[in-house]
């Protein structure tokens, strides 16, 4: 009678008779195991209270939950903003009631243990609501809250009150869904919560407990003009829910009040806990003593990697490479950390031991925002007793670097008003951009009336100049300046020509840096820029004389021929920022003040004499790296966005910057997604 639970090996057989089928794997063994997310939480909100009560949910307990939406019959125009809001168009509650529960089991019926349904005005305690149902068994049917007697109905029947929240197990949703449609034709209420419960009495049998699994669910009645923070009583101390909340003040309130609470017993614990382990030098839940807890992920896609390292290598690299060289300031991080672990294995144990190093086996660390970075280091030691006698042994140990306390650091005042100066170098291989690029500036500077000025660069091979006379290449480019200088009296575009095979950065900055005041702010851009007032505007306050000097990062766009292949339409401006990359191979764009280039370029010229060759190898963003002593303010700019191009890397340049330009061509070409279905295509086409 007793059942064997041994593992046993079920050979693999296939029935020769039936074609092969390829097995599908899903991504994650998770979902291939039949494992689900644990709990999901449904707010029912309406027309009216959806700016002002949902939105104080949302502000509240919306990101203690592992997944929240709210369900509402209509919509308002504009929906908060971080808020999943699902409109069924009927605000009657019982259809309310209705279609959420079928949407529910219909989108997430699958994937999720427990559902817990609440109203916008009810304050839940989420981390209380998440701890019961980690204590309740899933494989029974559960509808847990505030239970309530049907008005004249039977006395042993009752239905949760939606006001307090009730929790429903999925296994009782998947046996209610079948009947909701007869629920909806044959029960009449005019409670949505009641016609629920009646629902699920009448063709489950199964009635509403406040008590379940030696669980209960506390539940707190607010009365008229309560004072949270003066509520003293057992009842509002232990609840769960607490309802009803008329307003969005008092559920601040509220928030704040239990908050506090939870953090006080939290303290409490803690201060006990390391009262009986201080002693003895054990770790506690919060090791080392008074440095937060490690972080906890709520997600597999929260988790923390570790990093790999050795004595001589790093196997987390930069440059996304798998293998490079410790130097630098993670060599003196990695050394002296190892000398930490040492001091105070030998604090630890002398004079019975004193320890040295022999090698170090395997090291291990990673970067924790909430306490610091954290460390485990594998050692192999050499332990020297009292006695003069030594062994060797392996030794398992875990460090902590705390963070520093934070502090604010003062910036200088900055103002949206100044103006900047526009750069943009242009070589023949550039002539099919400009026109957008004039029109895009125009559209987003000159009828705007930004106060943005523009200066083009014209770069001329030596054999073009030679024949400037008889054939100008950038005719066509004057010629637009001349139309827009017609089109707006007031503007005035010069432009400045230039004779050289190597059209270095710095070089070109030179010149155009002499020609204008001190004072000036520059923004160096390129001609597959598309200029708008919401980047100029990140750029004057990212940009500060004396301080601070601003690279964004601008979003590169896929190559449409790769990424559509004739399927679907391109981008459009409803699809921001989607089928590209930020390319951070790329300084061709900075925001700088001419007086901090100066006085970079003057240590600049002090440090390479005459040696002008060192040029050609060095951009504007090294001349501030290695001698401005500023702050470089390196970040995406959304505000930044680049159509596709194949850019013209020129061989002259250096090895490093001709290399970072083809790397730019190369993963700007499409995701790897997208080169994988490219690649598949043009396979099964060469099969065929």
């Amino acid at each position: 009678g007793h059942e064997d639970f041994r593992p046993r090996i079920v050979p693999y057989y296939r029935d020769p008779s039936k074609p092969y089928k390829k097995v599908l794997r899903t991504r994650y063994i998770q979902t291939e195991l039949g494992f689900h997310e644990r709990l999901f939480v449904a707010v029912l909100t309406s027309k009216a209270t959806l700016n002002t009560l949902a939105v104080a949910v949302n502000k509240t307990v919306a990101h203690h939950f592992p997944r929240l939406l709210y369900f509402t019959g209509l919509r308002s125009a504009k929906v908060p903003h971080g808020m999943v809001l699902v409109a069924h168009g009927d605000e009657r509650p019982i259809w309310l009631m209705y279609e959420t529960i079928h949407y529910i089991h219909q989108h997430f019926g699958s994937d999720y243990d427990w559902f817990y349904i609440m109203q916008d005005d009810t304050y839940a305690q989420a981390e209380q609501v998440k701890a019961l149902v980690t204590h309740l068994s899933i494989n029974q049917d559960v509808y847990l809250g505030r239970a309530e007697e049907f008005i004249g109905g039977d006395e042993q029947a009752r239905y949760c009150h939606g006001g307090f929240g009730y929790l429903i197990s999925r296994s009782l949703l998947l046996k209610l869904h079948p009947h909701l449609d007869s629920c909806r034709n044959e029960i009449l209420s005019v409670r949505p919560d009641e016609w629920l419960g009646r629902c699920i009495i009448d063709f489950l049998g199964i009635t509403c407990v406040s008590q379940l699994q030696g669980q209960h669910y506390h539940t707190y009645e607010l009365a008229k003009n309560t004072e949270p923070e003066k509520e003293e009583e057992d009842g509002f101390q232990a609840a769960l829910a607490v309802h009803p909340v008329p307003d969005m003040t008092l559920m601040y309130r509220l928030h704040k009040r239990f908050r506090i609470r939870m953090h006080s017993l939290f303290v409490q614990m803690q201060i006990r806990n390391l009262t009986s382990l201080t002693p003895a030098g054990e770790a506690g839940l919060t090791w080392p003593v008074g440095i937060n807890a490690p972080f906890l992920p709520k997600s597999r896609f929260e988790v923390i990697s570790w990093d790999y390292f050795t004595e001589q290598h790093l196997f987390s690299c930069p440059d996304s490479s798998p293998k490079c060289e410790l130097s630098g300031a993670s060599k003196a991080d990695v050394s002296e950390i190892i000398e930490s672990a040492l001091e105070q294995l030998n604090s630890r144990y002398q004079p019975l031991l004193r320890f040295s190093k022999r090698q170090l086996l395997n090291g291990y660390r990673r970067f924790d925002p909430t306490r610091g970075m954290e460390y485990m280091l594998d050692l192999l030691l050499e332990a020297v007793t009292q006695k003069g006698h030594s062994h060797v042994l392996a030794k398992r140990v875990s460090l902590v670097r705390p963070l520093s306390k934070v502090e604010i650091i003062p910036m200088p005042y900055v103002t949206e008003a100044t103006r900047v100066q526009l750069v943009l170098p242009l070589t023949v291989q550039d002539l099919d951009f400009v026109a957008n690029f004039l029109d895009m500036f125009a559209m987003n500077t000159l009828d705007t009336h930004d106060n943005a000025l523009l200066t083009l660069l014209f770069i001329y091979h030596p054999y073009d100049a030679q024949r400037v006379s008889q054939v100008d290449v950038f005719a066509g480019v004057k010629a637009m300046v001349g139309e827009l200088e017609k089109r707006y009296a007031e503007v005035k575009i010069p432009w400045i020509s230039v004779k050289t095979e190597v059209p270095s950065q710095v070089k070109l900055m030179d010149i155009v840096s002499k020609k204008h005041p001190v004072d000036t702010l520059f923004f160096l851009a390129s001609v597959w820029t598309e200029i708008n007032m919401e980047f100029l505007t990140r750029c004057r306050m990212n940009t500060i004389s004396n301080w601070q000097v601003f690279f964004p990062v601008h979003f590169q766009e896929f190559n449409p021929a790769l990424v559509y292949r004739s399927e679907q339409t391109a981008s459009s401006s409803t699809d921001f920022l989607r089928d590209g990359h930020f390319d951070r191979y790329s300084f061709a764009e900075a925001c700088f003040y001419n007086s901090d280039y100066m006085t970079a370029r003057t240590k600049l010229a002090a440090d390479i004499l005459d040696r002008d060759e060192v040029l050609e190898s060095m951009e504007v963003f090294d001349v501030f790296l290695h001698y401005s002593g500023l702050h470089l303010f390196r970040a995406v700019e959304p505000g930044l966005v680049q159509k596709y191009a194949l850019r013209s890397c020129n061989p002259r340049l250096s090895e490093e910057l001709y290399h970072r330009c083809v790397l730019s061509n190369l993963e700007g070409l499409a995701s790897r997604s997208h080169l994988a279905m490219a690649l598949f295509e043009q396979e099964q086409a060469n099969s065929t």
